[in-house]
């Protein structure tokens, strides 16, 4: 049995469209699956609107983004803070182009925010293959399959995020 580790986290629907399909027991269940240690963080779901504002002020790219984290934490602090938004808009409209569900769409953009929050990156070719394989094992633990697989099972080579 995996280990659990100590985790504050504070869930925010700023766009409710999701609030029904993704209560907070589940989100709690996808941040553990991800957690390499003590955290405190926030799950914050917005429209397009808030997220391209996040997007362009923190980042200076003018569009909403599917997940943004905001890592607060230094690295040898014990405990992770961060917060971890995602835009609804994006979100579903992924999960459409992809044909999957947009719950399982949202677990793996979870696992990708929290990774990232983690310390995690995708910048290096060699840090986006890592992170891949670690996200594809933590949502395999949670019964999902690949989400860099096309439907044939394939490796895609995009990654999606």
């Amino acid at each position: 049995m995996p280990v659990k580790n100590k985790l504050t986290l504070s869930v925010q629907f700023a766009d409710d469209r999701l609030a029904a399909d993704l209560p907070r027991p589940l989100l709690r269940r996808w941040v553990q699956a991800a957690l390499l240690g003590p955290a405190e963080l926030t799950l914050r779901f917005v429209d397009e609107s808030e997220g391209r504002a996040l997007n362009r002020d923190y980042r200076t790219k003018d569009y909403a983004t599917n997940v943004l984290t905001f890592a607060y934490s230094e690295t040898d602090e014990a405990t992770v803070q961060a917060d971890i938004v995602l835009c609804v808009d994006v979100l579903m409209r992924e999960a459409a182009e992809q044909q999957i569900p947009v719950t399982r769409h949202a677990a793996h953009l979870v696992v990708h925010g929290v990774l990232h929050a983690q310390g995690y990156d995708h910048e290096a070719e060699d840090d986006a293959l890592a992170m891949e394989k670690f996200e594809t094992e933590i949502l395999a633990g949670l019964g999902m399959p690949d989400p860099y697989a096309n439907a044939a099972g394939h490796k895609t080579g995009k990654i999606p995020i």
